[in-house]
């Protein structure tokens, strides 16, 4: 990793955690708000974490945008979850066979970038 790249993935950690230090749930109950601040710390340690060995340019840069996508769509909704995403359901496709195959790729590609590591993580 470059010293460059090192500073932006840094930033953007310390970014995180400020973020999460004044943040405010939308219903501004307390306990949501609490809630909502360690769904945001705990988040972001897990996935750096996961992803502190990554050494391939391009999959740190997929990584940073995920991130910077994560962060803008939280701020400008107000919730720190990943929003859902409205892909058909794969429940026309037979359990098995290339049918199922397809619709699985199909959902891997169309899947936006804010959500790449969210069912890794969950």
């Amino acid at each position: 990793m470059t010293p460059a790249t090192r500073q932006k993935v840094l930033g953007l950690y310390r970014k995180i955690f400020q973020i999460a230090k004044k943040w405010q749930s939308a219903s501004g109950q307390t306990e949501e708000t609490i809630k909502e601040k360690e769904y945001i710390k705990n988040e972001a340690r897990t996935l750096f974490r996961k992803n502190k060995h990554v050494t391939d340019p391009k999959l740190i840069e997929q990584c940073i945008e995920e991130c910077e996508a994560r962060i803008e769509i939280g701020l400008h909704y107000n919730i720190p979850y990943p929003r859902p995403i409205h892909l058909p359901p794969m429940g026309l496709a037979h359990k098995q066979g290339r049918t199922l195959r397809h619709q699985e790729q199909l959902r891997k590609i169309s899947k936006p970038i804010y959500l790449k590591s969210h069912d890794e993580v969950s």
